[in-house]
């Protein structure tokens, strides 16, 4: 499999599955299994038929878990048997106690220290180690465990966005950029405005960085584009088309995921509200500083600082959920 590109699709992909519980569960199940590289994966015990039809059943487990999970949303730029650089970082965090999420966007030009590699820019680690390596990466800069990653490809983000029918986004300029070393396979054309967008317009969309902001201005795109597509999912219309949604993309997503642990992720999600989702740029734009190493231009960051910004988000969940708790006891 060629694989080129990321997306949040994890999370996405979760508060999705949540809607069909039962009528899809074969579905489900069968697309769990051809996604994850986890060993010893079965649905022997996930699914079953229903004794009064030929159709497929499954109940989907809870997530017993108290610890938060994190997950590495990745997505590369390889160039056939070149790995390449990870040209998307996203971090998506969830507490299973307080029902909080976070969708973090990790600039990949940060300078940071690439365990057996020295220090150089975030996005060199999937070139160094693939996923695994740039889940450390970012697990050791922003001082929490990441226990999972999901890997997709620029030919999967087009099939999913597809898959749904589409996407309604105000692009807020117009937006050109041509490149002959993809053959032009991935120039941008866009122009300002409300539009309908398919899987390619949508493609260009997140891609777009070539502007004065750059790679910030993209990022926030990108978080924009998640919560509009995550909505698109919960809609009655994609739930209904669930199955075929999974078998589009699934030959463009990998993740070491275990086909249970999707599914117990899948019932985490449906009590997650995507509006109430936390995005932010990861490092922020205060903890930033410009360096040069040798005669390239990096983000710098304190990363201890960093740590403890992070660390304060989540002890503001924890305050957020027993206010609420004590208002509604009361």
């Amino acid at each position: 499999m060629l694989k080129k590109w990321l997306w949040g699709t994890a999370l996405t992909l979760a508060l999705a599955i949540t809607g069909v519980v039962v009528y899809y569960g074969y579905s489900i199940v069968h697309f769990a299994n051809s996604i994850s590289t986890a060993s010893g994966t079965s649905n022997s015990s996930s699914s079953g038929t229903d004794s009064d039809s030929d159709t497929p059943t499954t109940t989907i487990p809870r997530w017993e878990g108290q610890e938060r999970v994190n997950i590495l949303l990745l997505g590369g730029d390889s160039r056939g048997d070149d790995a390449g650089r990870s040209d998307s970082v996203m971090v998506a965090s969830i507490d299973p106690v307080t029902k909080k999420a976070h969708l973090f966007s990790v600039l990949r030009d940060t300078y940071v220290a690439i365990p057996g590699h020295g220090k150089s820019r975030l996005n060199a680690a999937f070139s160094y180690g693939g996923a695994e390596l740039t889940k450390q990466t970012v697990s050791d800069l922003l001082g929490i465990p990441i226990q999972h990653y999901v890997y997709t490809d620029f030919t999967g983000f087009m099939a999913l966005v597809d898959a749904v029918g589409g996407i309604e986004i105000d692009v807020e300029k117009d937006m050109y950029y041509t490149s002959k070393a993809d053959k032009h396979m991935y120039d941008i054309d866009l122009k300002k405005g409300l539009q309908h967008m398919d899987g390619k317009t949508a493609l260009q969309y997140v891609r777009f960085r070539h502007d004065a902001t750059s790679d910030f201005t993209r990022t926030e795109r990108q978080r924009i584009f998640m919560t509009e597509l995550a909505k698109k999912m919960q809609s009655t219309t994609s739930l209904f088309k669930i199955p075929d949604i999974l078998e589009a993309i699934a030959p463009y997503i990998e993740t070491d995921l275990s086909p249970t642990q999707m599914l117990k992720l899948a019932s985490l999600g449906f009590d997650i509200h995507v509006n109430d989702i936390d995005q932010q740029q990861i490092p922020p734009n205060k903890l930033l500083t410009n360096e040069l190493v040798g005669s390239a231009q990096v983000l710098g960051v304190d990363v201890t600082k960093l740590q403890s910004y992070i660390q304060k988000l989540f002890e503001e969940d924890a305050a957020s959920s027993e206010t609420t708790s004590s208002e509604e006891q009361n």
